[in-house]
């Protein structure tokens, strides 16, 4: 037996999603691919979706992949998709580099994957030049989000903003309820469905039954987080029943 891959997640405090959401899908890609992963978690302290609270968050994240390093994990996905975009366009690449940059300086190089840049790079795996966005955040931080998306080249065509500024309350949301929220969107002639650009935001029950509703490639930021992280573990980015982007033909 091959020793188990690890995965790293850089987490906010409040986050409870994406230690789900991520070992949910890589365990259903175990039931049809031989590979097998661990999870291990570091935590930066933020609880309210505020641009000062995600300011100061984003930068403990040093400290936490330095520990995650410790580990000798094989990947590292950074799960603050707002925290990202919030520090100006095109910052994922910074984050990731400087991310990156922590791992080599301790002796165990990892690659690091953001959501942010995950759902730009996962976007633009699907060809998407045209996407509608549905997000928990306030009005002001999904319009920074539609900017930063809009900056790397894809047209948000529509938007929602369901406006809950507690963390834990995004975490609390029914993924079922999404498949009523994206109803509310404009999408004629886009490429793409954003049901959740917050990997706080529950989702993923509710992606591949809105991608057969609408004949529409749906993706989350999970969903984008875990496509790129099998992708820099050199794996094939399959997952069973979590919309096209995980279907094997990306």
């Amino acid at each position: 037996m091959t020793n188990p891959i690890r995965i790293g997640q850089i987490v906010p405090s409040s986050n409870v999603t994406m230690e789900t959401e991520i070992p949910a899908m890589l365990r259903a890609r175990e039931q049809i691919l031989p590979e097998r992963f661990t999870f291990h978690s570091s935590r930066m302290r933020m609880k309210k979706v505020t641009k000062e609270e995600l300011a100061a968050m984003d930068a403990d994240s040093d400290r936490c992949a330095l520990e995650l390093s410790d580990a000798a994990v094989d990947v590292m996905g950074y799960a603050c998709l707002v925290a990202i975009m919030s520090m100006g366009h095109g910052y994922h690449r910074i984050s990731q580099e400087r991310l990156h940059a922590v791992t080599v300086d301790n002796g165990n190089p990892a690659p690091v994957v953001s959501s942010a840049g995950a759902l730009i790079d996962g976007l633009g795996a699907l060809g998407a030049k045209r996407v509608a966005v549905v997000a928990p955040y306030m009005k002001p931080l999904t319009q920074m989000v539609v900017d930063y998306i809009e900056h790397e080249g894809i047209a948000v065509k529509s938007w929602l903003a369901l406006e809950i500024p507690d963390n834990l309350e995004v975490a609390a949301q029914d993924p079922a309820n999404l498949i009523q929220h994206y109803k509310t969107l404009d999408l004629t002639g886009i490429d793409a469905l954003v049901l959740s650009a917050c990997v706080q935001m529950p989702s993923l029950p509710s992606i591949q039954k809105v991608e057969d509703e609408t004949g529409i490639p749906v993706v989350s930021a999970a969903v984008c987080t875990t496509y790129q992280m099998l992708k820099k573990l050199g794996l094939d980015p399959r997952v069973p029943g979590a919309g096209a982007l995980l279907g094997g033909g990306y």
